[in-house]
């Protein structure tokens, strides 16, 4: 990050979180195995699973944008413990398949759009940003106000991008 940014930028860990995970947990007095695909951890505060720094406050929810878009900062929530096995969602979620992405737009078109809006970007190939084109995701804005409206995920911060690291 110092390398491309400088270095006069911050950057700290806030949290680490995989998705596409199975864990056992307790719900309901119950052991059970739960397995997350397109869905991330959203416990109420007071859980001894949250970090400790965290835990007054709840699990932290760390919902991806794309690259072009906002991210944002979500909690856990009581609600989420009792409708959905402590889960919310954990990006916008794709509306065009990665062939369909490379198809309908070319990787150094969004290169260029996205360092025209002060984005910087670092990709292993232009086909790699082109399968994740901002155009082949839904409106995070939207997921996210829908898993805040259902009760699953609270807001907490609104982030806009100012880099990307594509693998």
């Amino acid at each position: 990050i110092k390398e491309v940014f400088g270095s006069s930028i911050k950057a700290d860990l806030v949290y680490d979180v995989c998705h596409n995970v199975a864990k056992v947990e307790e719900h309901n007095g119950k052991k059970l195995l739960i397995h997350r695909k397109g869905a991330t951890r959203s416990f109420e505060p007071g859980r001894k699973e949250v970090p400790e720094k965290y835990r007054s406050v709840g699990q932290p929810v760390i919902v991806p944008g794309t690259m072009g878009t906002s991210s944002y900062l979500m909690r856990g929530t009581k609600r989420a413990m009792k409708e959905s096995f402590a889960s919310t969602c954990h990006g916008a979620g794709r509306i065009m398949s990665r062939t369909k992405a490379l198809k309908t737009v070319r990787g150094d078109q969004v290169t260029r759009e996205l360092e025209a809006r002060g984005i910087a970007i670092r990709a292993k190939s232009y086909k790699t940003i082109a399968e994740e084109a901002p155009l082949a995701y839904k409106d995070v804005s939207k997921v996210v106000e829908i898993c805040q409206g259902a009760g699953l995920s609270e807001k907490v911060a609104c982030m806009v991008p100012i880099g990307v690291i594509k693998g």
